[in-house]
């Protein structure tokens, strides 16, 4: 397995005790949820799309005009495979986005799009295939709130940093940043974290108490490995 297919294996709860023991606490996106429930973990690398608040006399509707315009180039630069991951430092009061970028994305294969900040047409945006997680749903357009001044440059989304290149996931409990260098590695033992805690939640299912099992002593490691070899094959 790859880096992507490990991250799709586990959660994003196992990530963030992954990154704990690493000494981050902060990997988590506040107020940031996916919009609609039909779809699986999302991962990918992190294209940024940063925003400052917008001006009146700049932020007007012929500026969507312009195909050099940051929105509309992150739409269209953002390679397939990647996360596309706004900055809207948190405001809900317009939409970063709505159902034509975000099929625009859909249709280019990008693997999905985060915001700190609401979508409108959450209907159909929800609807769709590719999954989009954000601050819910607002009406207004993005140029009431919104003035994007910057592509591929660190941002921050949910209160949490995000650099070019890190690895995003998300699934049902929200979005969890990676450091891209540290991304083969926690992959790797969060795969192994799922599996033992699979066969913990067996012990526990089947009556076993917390202590001894849950963390597990030597015992319960010992009888872990023998399942792990007879199931998984290493």
């Amino acid at each position: 397995m790859d880096i992507i297919d490990r991250l799709r294996a586990v959660t994003t709860a196992t990530l963030t005790t992954q990154m704990f023991k690493r000494g981050f606490r902060n990997v988590y996106m506040q107020g940031v949820r996916r919009l609609g429930t039909g779809h699986g973990t999302m991962v990918g690398p992190a294209t940024t799309l940063r925003y400052i608040p917008s001006r009146e006399d700049i932020d007007r509707l012929e500026a969507f005009a312009d195909p050099s315009h940051p929105q509309r180039r992150a739409i269209e630069h953002t390679p397939p495979g990647h996360v596309l991951v706004e900055d809207c430092r948190g405001d809900t009061s317009a939409a970063c986005g709505g159902e034509i970028l975000l099929t625009r994305l859909q249709v280019r294969g990008v693997a999905g799009m985060v915001s700190d900040g609401p979508v409108r047409d959450a209907g159909p945006v929800a609807a769709l295939a590719m999954p989009v997680f954000c601050a819910g749903a607002a009406a207004p357009l993005n140029l009431v709130a919104h003035h994007a001044v910057a592509i591929d440059e660190p941002i921050g989304c949910g209160g949490v940093a995000v650099y070019p290149g890190d690895m995003i996931v998300g699934d049902a409990d929200g979005v969890v940043v990676i450091p891209r260098h540290l991304a083969e590695e926690v992959s790797r033992d969060a795969l192994e974290q799922e599996r033992l805690e699979q066969y913990l939640l067996q012990q526990i299912a089947d009556g076993a108490a917390l202590p001894g099992t849950y963390p597990p002593d030597a015992a319960t490691r010992a009888a872990y490995e023998t399942w792990r070899r007879e199931r998984f094959g290493d």
